[in-house]
């Protein structure tokens, strides 16, 4: 609205009503610059008080000394080597012509690039030759183990650690890049990304399983981010989103889902055939799940507590009373953690202790909803609180559920802090990836895993495992049957 000042009218309620309007548009745009400036800076705390063929590097030596001639560069030979002796079988011991006792002629020996951590090294696959040197016609060569990448040289362990550094320690590929090239080692970004996604679809049968499992849960965590996907063809990128959704207890999953956009569609996909709570801020694409009554919604005061800690600014007092009253919530909370409450007594401390706060904080709100500016920074606040009550009290009722959905945001910190150094994803295709493997390393890290340790010994595995036991590679699984150390797969 354009305002000629020299020509201003003499009707003191048009005056007045004027003044009204420019002081509650310079409080949003205060309030809009402090959440932008948090957002650039970072915010303080808020206490109060794909598929396909890939290439790898080094080479195929044979003790004879001739290279395999595909132009690819030997491997340092000052790395230490580990050997791995492969016999014949006992029966190829025999010549298959005349029957006599084969002697051992020689050797060949595949080198494979491997990772321990901190340190190359070179693995080799040494394959004993045997001859028949009664008729001459006969040599028999131990067979070669399936490798994970067809003629590629990395070794789980190579492939783990690049995966970790990327998904778990957030170093984008040109800069592992670098770091190779400090040892010695040649490995192109594009390789070490043809490289994942070979890795991503070998252990895509285990997201698919974790996927299952979380949709068992009796409450689900469930948040989203947005991440830059680069247009295929043009120098921009467009807006895709990884959800995160994270089981109970009794279904420790963190899964990540990639979608190339924000509709109602994606989360209601995904939750397709679970009935159970979802905890969840106010995103109105997650109405469409609740609408069949199958799945509750449950609110987040964590997120309640934001909008009122960023109206601070523009209502300090109004804001300071009800982060207080929000304060004394989650002391019940804590008071429930150090006591290491079971559910059933967090429900019983919920509805005597939570529930008259919760009641003073009602008849505070309906006050102040007839007395605020709507559409000032604490009026929206208020409104938001309100149009969620029932859902921001849901919590009280059952001690399994948590007081807010930070279990969600804390799942999804590291995709947040990984964005600041890989920039965006190179396709959809790599979103997808990156929500299999976040899935694994988050999963990981929650059940005191060492996603490296686990990751090294799954890719050894997941290629000859059998598909009826796939539950077996799920990472709490693992972790009982496997992390021991124990590298056969168990009787049954």
């Amino acid at each position: 609205m354009l305002i000629d000042l020299k020509n201003l009218p003499d009707d003191s309620n048009f005056l007045k009503q004027l003044v009204v309007d420019l002081v509650r548009k310079i409080e949003q745009l205060e309030h809009q610059l402090s959440v932008l400036r948090r957002h650039q800076f970072g915010r303080s705390s808020e206490k109060i008080d794909s598929k396909g063929k890939v290439e790898g590097i080094g080479t195929v030596k044979e003790v004879s000394g001739n290279k395999n001639g595909h132009g690819r560069k030997t491997l340092p030979p000052e790395l230490p080597r580990d050997r791995k002796e492969i016999d014949i079988t006992k029966e190829q011991h025999k010549c298959d012509k005349c029957g006599a006792e084969l002697e051992k002629i020689g050797e060949e020996i595949s080198e494979i690039l491997d990772y321990r951590p901190s340190s190359l090294f070179v693995r080799q696959i040494v394959r004993l030759k045997y001859a028949c040197k009664e008729c001459e016609e006969t040599v028999v060569t131990a067979e070669m183990p399936q490798r994970l990448i067809d003629k590629g040289m990395p070794g789980e362990g190579l492939l783990a650690h690049i995966l970790v550094s990327k998904y778990a320690d957030h170093l984008p590929l040109h800069r592992l890049e670098g770091i190779f090239n400090r040892y010695g080692i040649e490995i192109s970004r594009s390789t070490m990304c043809g490289w994942v996604g070979v890795c991503a679809d070998l252990l895509s049968p285990i997201y698919d399983e974790m996927k299952k499992d979380v949709l068992k849960s009796k409450k689900i965590h469930t948040d989203d981010t947005p991440v830059p996907v680069q247009e295929k063809g043009l120098n921009k990128t467009r807006t895709g989103r990884l959800w995160v959704y994270v089981g109970d207890d009794a279904h420790p999953q963190d899964v990540f889902d990639y979608t190339p956009d924000r509709t109602k569609e994606r989360p209601k996909n995904f939750l397709s055939g679970f009935k159970g709570n979802l905890q969840a801020d106010a995103y109105t694409g997650y109405e469409e799940t609740y609408r069949k009554g199958e799945i509750t919604e449950v609110a987040c005061w964590a997120h309640t507590r934001r909008k009122f800690y960023d109206a601070r600014e523009t209502d300090a007092a109004g804001a300071a009373v009800m982060l207080a009253f929000i304060g004394q919530l989650y002391k019940v909370e804590e008071e429930a953690k150090e006591k290491e409450m079971d559910s059933k007594a967090r429900k019983e401390s919920r509805q005597k202790e939570s529930k008259p706060v919760l009641s003073e904080i009602r008849k505070y709100l309906d006050w102040q909803a007839l007395n605020v500016l709507p559409k000032s920074p604490l009026g929206q606040a208020v409104s938001y609180t309100l149009s969620n009550w029932e859902a921001l009290n849901r919590y009280t009722e059952d001690g399994d559920l948590d007081i807010d959905n930070t279990a969600a945001e804390r799942a999804l910190r590291t995709v947040a802090i990984g964005r600041k150094n890989w920039m965006f994803a190179g396709s959809d295709n790599g979103g997808v990836r990156a929500a299999v493997i976040y899935s694994l390393v988050s999963t990981c890290k929650r059940d005191g895993i060492d996603p490296f340790e686990y990751l090294r010994d799954v890719l050894e595995r997941v290629s000859t495992h059998p598909a009826r036991r796939i539950e077996e590679l799920l990472p709490h699984r693992w972790k009982s049957l496997y992390g021991g150390g124990e590298r056969d797969s168990p009787q049954v």
